[in-house]
């Protein structure tokens, strides 16, 4: 019985570190629940600027509730939610290209290739800027070991 002990004791504590570990690494930044503080996902492609987004219509992904200016946005959205929901889970893009998970602001963005980029504020934007194709590189690169960390 001791021997059986010994061997499952460590293959058990290794489970509890691996599920505390996912519980504090959110797959999509969210303040309260709440993706893109609020904003409407589809607002960054339709209107190209950020647009806050109403309780009144919502969607679910990836266990984060996003916001829409309207029933027309939702329906887009959920028709096609990998599309309009921001690289990096909404994480900063350059700070993934960094290495590391950082919060954003709705109006630091960059739309790229049709595929939306938030940034921690207006200054790490034009940081961002200066080179995005290389940026989007590194944070691609980076994005399987950024996305394990524990949220900011």
């Amino acid at each position: 019985m001791t021997v059986l002990l010994r061997q499952i004791l460590p293959l058990a504590s290794a489970l509890t570190l691996s599920l505390s570990a996912n519980v504090f690494a959110q797959e999509i930044f969210a303040t309260g629940g709440v993706a893109i503080n609020g904003y409407d996902p589809v607002a960054y492609f339709t209107d190209h600027k950020p647009v806050k987004g109403s309780e009144k219509y919502t969607a679910s992904y990836q266990g984060a509730t996003f916001r829409f200016a309207s029933a027309a946005h939702r329906n887009m959205s959920t028709a096609d939610p990998a599309h309009f929901v921001p690289q990096y889970g909404g994480y900063c893009a350059f700070g993934t290209a960094q290495g590391h998970k950082a919060t954003t602001e709705p109006q630091a963005f960059t739309v790229v290739g049709n595929k939306l980029y938030l940034n921690y504020n207006d200054s790490v934007l034009k940081t961002w800027r200066q080179d995005v194709s290389g940026n989007i590189a590194k944070a691609n690169a980076n994005w399987e070991t950024v996305r394990a960390q524990a949220a900011p």
